[in-house]
């Protein structure tokens, strides 16, 4: 069996219990190096096998699956934050079905709700936002046409932008054309969770400019939009002439 693992958002303790147990009992752990805190193979037993991802193909990564299937063993194929934002799992998974692999998934803490959580921050805030989108500027990797930073900036929604650390000066750009003003607010935040976190707070405008005065060039998550800043309504539903199927409305 082969367990596609959430390593959550970067600090150890921010795990599953489940992925925890799975890390505990595996045969065979292939990790993203690069992005997984290496504090997590801690949880490991001594004979286990371990690879680290960032150094192999594709090829490379199923050729082990293979290897331990044919051993019966059991694989935890772990991956950073959850594994169905930009985990490159479907490629992983459509091999395993030609091989009759069979496989299951555990989710984790994406590094999105890290960096809510280092923001003490609100995404979907009433009269500001209810719409979150997760984006990447293309790079070598492209963008569908229509998914431009310019067309999704059109929203005024809430906007975390991931892979993009080296492009702010062009992201900040588009995020203007798009619709945004220079000064909407929107924040930086480098290796969310990490013990070497880093929060930095600056407008549409200044994102390059913050990143080069922090020594930011990658690992990090841009957020953007008006859910930074000072302004929103209550909620409803624990307003007390609200009612719902809980709790009668309370009136004077």
């Amino acid at each position: 069996m082969v367990h596609f693992a959430g390593a959550g958002s970067g600090a150890a303790d921010l795990i599953t219990l489940r992925c925890k147990k799975l890390l505990e009992e595996a045969d065979v752990i292939i990790y993203a190096g690069s992005l997984v805190s290496p504090e997590l193979l801690g949880y490991a037993k001594k004979e286990c096998r371990i690879y680290d991802s960032a150094v192999m193909t594709l090829d490379e990564v199923i050729d082990v699956m293979k290897e331990a299937e044919k051993d019966s063993l059991d694989v935890v194929r772990l991956h950073t934050g959850d594994p169905s934002i930009y985990g490159a799992v479907r490629e992983q998974m459509d091999r395993l079905d030609e091989l009759g692999i069979e496989y299951d998934v555990c989710p984790g803490v994406s590094s999105f709700c890290g960096a809510a959580a280092s923001l003490r921050a609100e995404y979907t805030l009433p009269d500001v936002s209810q719409t979150v989108i997760l984006t990447r500027m293309a790079g070598r990797t492209p963008v569908p046409e229509s998914e431009s930073i310019e067309s999704l900036a059109a929203h005024h929604a809430t906007m975390v932008i991931f892979l993009s650390t080296g492009m702010l000066g062009e992201l900040s750009e588009r995020l203007i054309n798009g619709g945004y003003s220079s000064d909407t607010p929107a924040a930086i935040v480098y290796k969310a969770t990490w013990a070497d976190e880093k929060v930095c707070r600056c407008t549409v405008g200044t994102l390059a400019q913050t990143a080069q005065e922090n020594g930011i060039r990658k690992t990090a998550l841009i957020t953007v939009g008006d859910f930074l800043g000072d302004c929103h309504s209550l909620s409803k539903l624990y307003s007390p002439d609200f009612e719902t199927e809980f709790r009668k409305a309370k009136t004077e």
